[in-house]
């Protein structure tokens, strides 16, 4: 038995995402999306055979009178600015979840004065498109921090406000406000919210359960995807024979033999037709052996 894992698969903001560019690319067959549409190589490639062009942020400033597509990671104010000077027609497909938390940490930013402007500090990925868009709110100023061992970098005798980007371990932004409570000046005030998209977080109980009831896990996942590394480490702790895999292509057929139960499951990046094709070929990979 081959089953697909039901809560596998785009999240809500990368299909409404795919929905925008796919309803753009009907009417007119082209269209520009600022950076790839979604964390998954077979995804943009599909994406790009029916006229998404993906560009860089360098590009888009040398781009006039043109639609855009933006993401559903968000971009910061400086993005919009250019748009609006290059007479650039935005297609924004910022997830609702992600728009709330830009506009939080901006509120944040702004109602401060400088005399007393505490440090935002933000728990994600360095670099990542949808972080760039969230310090972008703070005018760069806020403090990016990828695990405990960054904490450092806060001065705990200045007030703190920490946020976390939204596809982040619950269990990891637990952590950072423990030590950050441990370590703070007894007058220093310390706000912190849990900005962690419940349809992500959800999925690791779930994908746990999931990997504990098959012999074999197929993870699909784009090497982008830092959803999927979280999600892929929680199934390799819940089943010791999980396999990483971009597609098809990388099933090593001896991962089979004997298999009687494998489940197949992926990121919130991982298209479901990429998901059906790997559990095609296992199928005919096990048919082969028998």
């Amino acid at each position: 038995m081959i089953e697909i894992d039901k809560g596998s698969g785009f999240c809500f903001g990368v299909t409404t995402a795919i929905s925008k560019a796919e309803e753009e690319l009907r009417t007119t067959g082209h269209l520009y999306c600022l950076g790839d549409i979604v964390h998954n190589s077979n995804e943009v490639a599909r994406l790009e055979l029916t006229g998404l062009e993906t560009i860089t942020h360098e590009q888009l400033r040398e781009l006039h009178d043109v639609k855009v597509l933006l993401r559903a990671h968000g971009e910061p104010p400086e993005t919009y600015e250019i748009a609006r000077r290059n007479n650039i027609e935005i297609i924004d497909a910022t997830c609702p979840v992600v728009l709330k938390l830009q506009q939080r940490i901006a509120q944040s930013y702004q109602q401060a004065d400088d005399k007393h402007r505490p440090q935002i500090v933000i728990y994600g990925k360095r670099g990542h498109a949808e972080v760039n868009g969230l310090v972008g709110q703070t005018a760069g100023t806020a403090i990016v921090i990828e695990n405990v061992d960054e904490i450092d970098n806060i001065d705990f005798t200045r007030d703190i406000i920490l946020y976390s980007q939204t596809t982040k371990s619950l269990q990891g932004f637990k952590h950072i406000v423990e030590e950050i409570k441990r370590r703070i000046a007894p007058d220093v005030r310390f706000e912190y919210y849990d900005t962690i998209c419940r349809s992500v977080a959800n999925r690791i109980p779930q994908i746990r359960q999931f990997a504990q009831q098959h012999e074999l896990i197929l993870f699909v996942c784009g090497s982008k995807s830092s959803n999927g590394r979280i999600l892929f480490a929680q199934c390799l702790d819940a089943n010791p024979n999980s396999h990483l895999i971009s597609n098809e292509t990388e099933i090593d057929p001896a991962w089979l033999v004997g298999k009687q139960r494998i489940g197949i499951c992926g990121a919130t990046s991982t298209p479901r037709w990429l998901m059906n094709q790997v559990k095609d070929h296992a199928a005919k990979l096990m048919e082969s052996t028998h």
